[in-house]
């Protein structure tokens, strides 16, 4: 496991820092909420049901989750696709009264998922971390509204589903720049796709 976090700046400007995760399969006894350093983001430990015809996940209990003060509210259910590893998709959040919740894990391939804080009044603020997810852990993500959310993939064919709070509201809809140099995002791998509207994101600090 490799665990990793920089900071080097004042607060009320970005804050970088990489916190990079390794997790694997876990056994069903092994189920833990897990926080990740920014306020309500965290990494949720699923559980397998063996047997001789193979397993059974638990990827989100939805008591657990609350009791923990996750919002486990879900409007939409999407899954993207990526073919290519270095695909870059991000920074996307969406503002008030439409913000979003995420909770996402990964069915096919890897990648790695960064979040950057875009809540003022957090003594976070600005600072981003990255967790490296893959088809092979079990474990999920969850998101909570304020989080500016977006990965790369590290494989071909990378595949993830998403559990959404709110639907897509175009008008609420925001991207921060992936290479914002304030932000200073480090990214693993030279960029080989990205969308002509993520390339369009609009520089630090956040948009309201």
């Amino acid at each position: 496991m490799e665990h990793r976090t920089r900071d080097r700046s004042t607060r009320g400007r970005a804050r970088p820092g990489r916190d990079v995760l390794d997790r694997r399969a876990r056994d069903e006894e092994d189920r833990v909420i897990e926080d990740l350093g920014l306020r309500g983001v965290a990494l949720l430990r699923g559980a397998r049901h063996h047997d001789e015809r193979g397993f059974l996940r638990k990827v989100l209990v939805t008591e657990e989750a609350r009791t923990h003060g996750l919002d486990t509210t879900v409007a939409e259910v999407v899954t993207t696709s990526n073919e290519a590893a270095g695909t870059i998709r991000g920074m996307h959040y969406q503002v008030a009264p439409a913000a979003e919740v995420k909770t996402l894990w990964v069915t096919d391939g890897s990648l790695l998922d960064v979040l950057v804080d875009l809540r003022p009044d957090e003594p976070t603020f600005g600072r981003w971390i990255a967790v490296e997810l893959s088809a092979k852990d079990d474990v999920a993500l969850h998101v909570p509204a304020g989080i500016a959310h977006g990965y790369q993939t590290l494989e071909d064919d990378t595949r993830l589903t998403y559990l959404i709070s709110a639907g897509h509201s175009p008008e609420h809809a925001r991207t921060l720049r992936w290479d914002d140099p304030t932000v200073g995002i480090e990214w693993p791998l030279p960029p080989t796709r990205i969308s002509a509207k993520d390339r369009e994101g609009h520089p630090w600090p956040p948009t309201p």
